[in-house]
């Protein structure tokens, strides 16, 4: 210990620390600590506003209200006290602590709550005149009355400098809540010296087992932000942990974070009932194909979702906070008469304020409606809806495809001429850009081309080059023998066809679907479908797929991310007659007709959610009467929430006789 450091130390001990958060140490931590640490950890500190969002509809809105209703019986409100000494919180993700840290300010602000009621309650009544606030002490000020106390809190973290830091925060915080308490009540117990400390256990919290960290009770409540790593971004380790947790369970599709919630219900196996978890996660657990392998196992086990947070842009008061859209899902178990009603709060965008909406019950796709799982298919649900299909994936690190700037170029050049085509991913479809490719997949292909072309030549060596430097496990390496092609695509549509963007805007009101000729390649960020009268267009341009796409689909980030597997070919159409299925060709035309008289605009644009044009309004609407009533709506609907309890309806219909 040198002079330099009691000089720091002593700095830090002027400092005026009654109005430092606690929890901004996991802020200062992810700071200074480098991005690509961070990443192979997938750590990412929350902010207060998000661990609030967490701990408040799992338990702490619960004790607000009591105390609210019982505000004046004395009797009640020391129930209420013994109710918060039984609570126990376990973070099995603590890293800095924050949600510790904020559990425990809360519960001990509580606590000097009901104890100045308490105190104006004794006060207020005439034998007890001389009632004093050291009733709740003993004589040495020892805090045998306080029913809060810092071992009650427990954290699983794997590096150990992360773990001091929540040890100091907690203490920190105990520190400031004494003072908050000296302050209303005029006494505090003393905390020095230090007899009692959270339980804070280092090590990999996957391989660990959390009875032996805390012993599970009803009373325990489990938070905290896992992980956020995808399963294409794991290490080797962090996979074999998810096997260890999964066991036969295990699916290649879960992300890391998922091991948590495993764990948690896990947790509880000898608890007969009670016991409440939540975790902060990314918003892929609760789409697409990962949905039923983790929700299923939950509740199967009893486990219903007693709030969501559906998804909202991560927030951080750190420097390179992670750029990722999140949910927050919270669960609980018990007799039907101890359960509050689900709540769901909703966002009208990701960073949007939250809006609290009650609910009878809330689904694996954090919607209100049954417990449903759509597990993805090779072929259509529907018998009236054709195949969709991937477009070509070039693989080819660029050499093959032909931007803007090189287009006069490789035009000029009259053998590469012969093979340039236009090309279109999902970008240039809905944004109305230009771009070309090389391609080479055609009967009238001469290899000999290539040698008499030094344009050609050098695309394709380039090509050929890119590809041997890759993965032996992936496409490109498997093409390097033929550095001219893309990837072989036996459905590359050969007359006009739908080209379906893999990735569009969530913002928009209707899915941005187009007509192309078979002169365009589509490349694999557009899927493809041969329409030849205009029934698929029609379909995929209604409210009722995006709804259905924007609950049971993928997301990059906040964006539609388009499956065919696990959208289109589980949309719940049922048969339809001749008469339904011409009024829906006709009204897509409609639509096509109302996008025409606006030449020159890009899908982009003619899409905006606040300046779509009314007659384009107009024609979507009609289109979405006649869809509706294909679905079975009796009735006009109005609203994408009508229209998702009929998706769901039908959707255990068509699939009730799957084994």
């Amino acid at each position: 210990f040198s002079s330099t450091m009691r000089d720091e130390l002593m700095r830090a001990c002027a400092f005026d620390w009654s109005g430092i958060s606690p929890a901004v140490f996991g802020s200062l931590f992810q700071a200074v600590k480098s991005p690509q640490a961070r990443r192979e950890l997938g750590e990412h500190y929350t902010s207060e506003t998000n661990i609030l969002k967490t701990l408040g509809p799992l338990f702490l809105d619960e004790l607000r209200q009591k105390f609210a209703d019982h505000v004046h019986d004395t009797k009640e409100l020391k129930a209420l006290r013994e109710e918060l000494g039984e609570l126990r919180i376990m973070d099995p993700a603590c890293g800095c602590g924050n949600f510790l840290v904020v559990a425990y300010r809360e519960l001990r602000s509580l606590d000097t709550e009901i104890l100045v009621r308490i105190r104006e309650l004794e006060l207020a009544r005439k034998d007890n005149d001389e009632f004093q606030a050291t009733m709740f002490f003993d004589d040495r000020g020892e805090h045998a009355e306080i029913m809060v106390q810092l071992d009650h809190f427990f954290g699983i973290e794997i590096e150990e400098w992360p773990a001091r830091i929540a040890q100091t925060a907690l203490h920190l915080a105990h520190h400031q809540a004494n003072r908050e308490m000296e302050r209303l009540l005029g006494q505090a117990p003393s905390i020095l010296p230090l007899s009692t400390s959270a339980h804070i256990t280092i090590g990999n919290a996957l391989r660990t087992d959390w009875t032996q960290v805390c012993p599970p009770s009803p009373t325990v409540r489990i938070v905290g932000n896992p992980p956020f790593i995808g399963q294409y971004l794991r290490s080797e380790e962090q996979t074999d942990d998810l096997r260890f947790v999964w066991g036969d369970g295990y699916d290649g599709y879960l992300d890391y974070v998922t091991g948590w919630f495993i764990k948690a219900s896990q947790y509880f196996y000898a608890v007969p009932r009670g016991g409440r978890f939540a975790f902060v996660s990314t918003n892929s657990i609760a789409q697409g194909a990962p949905v039923a392998a983790l929700f299923r196992p939950l509740l199967e086990g009893g486990w219903r979702i007693r709030f969501a947070h559906q998804t909202f842009a991560w927030t951080s008061e750190a420097p390179g906070a992670a750029a990722v859209h999140c949910i927050i899902t919270g669960f609980d178990r018990g007799t039907p008469h101890e359960k509050a009603r689900p709540v769901l709060f909703t966002y009208r965008s990701p960073k949007a304020q939250p809006e609290a909406v009650p609910v009878d019950h809330i689904n694996p796709y954090l919607v209100e409606g049954p417990d449903v799982f759509v597990v993805a298919r090779r072929h259509p649900l529907s018998p009236c809806l054709p195949e969709v299909y991937f477009g070509s994936k070039p693989a080819d690190g660029g050499n093959l495809i032909v931007e803007a700037e090189d287009y006069p170029q490789v035009a000029a050049d009259p053998i590469a001429a012969k093979y340039l085509r236009p090309f279109r991913m999902g970008r240039e479809v809905v944004r109305g850009l230009d771009r070309w490719c090389l391609w080479m997949d055609t009967e009238d292909f001469d290899p000999r081309d290539i040698e008499r072309s030094a344009l050609l030549k050098e695309r394709v060596q380039a090509c050929q080059a890119w590809r041997e430097k890759q993965s032996r496990t992936g496409d490109a390496w498997k093409l390097r023998n033929v550095p001219y092609l893309m990837r072989p695509n036996k459905s590359r549509p050969l007359t006009p066809y739908v080209a379906i963007p893999a990735v569009v805007s969530s913002a928009r009101r209707f899915f941005t679907a187009a007509h192309l000729s078979e002169d365009f390649i589509a490349g694999n960020k557009v899927f493809t479908a041969i329409d030849a009268d205009g029934f698929l267009f029609a379909i995929i341009s209604s409210s009722m797929f995006i709804t259905w796409q924007k609950t049971v689909g993928g997301r990059l980030k906040s964006d539609l991310n388009f499956s065919n597997k696990i959208v289109w070919n589980t949309l719940p159409l049922p048969a339809v007659s001749d008469k339904q299925r011409a009024e829906i060709i006709a009204a897509g035309q409609g639509v096509l007709d109302a996008r025409a008289e606006q030449p020159g605009v890009s899908l982009a644009d003619m899409y905006n959610p606040l300046a779509m044009a009314p007659s384009l309004l107009k024609a979507h609407r009609v289109l979405d009467r006649a869809v509706d009533r294909a679905f079975g709506a009796k009735k006009p609907l109005e609203t994408n929430e009508e229209r998702l309890a009929l998706l769901f309806k039908r959707y255990q219909e068509m699939t009730a006789t799957d084994s």
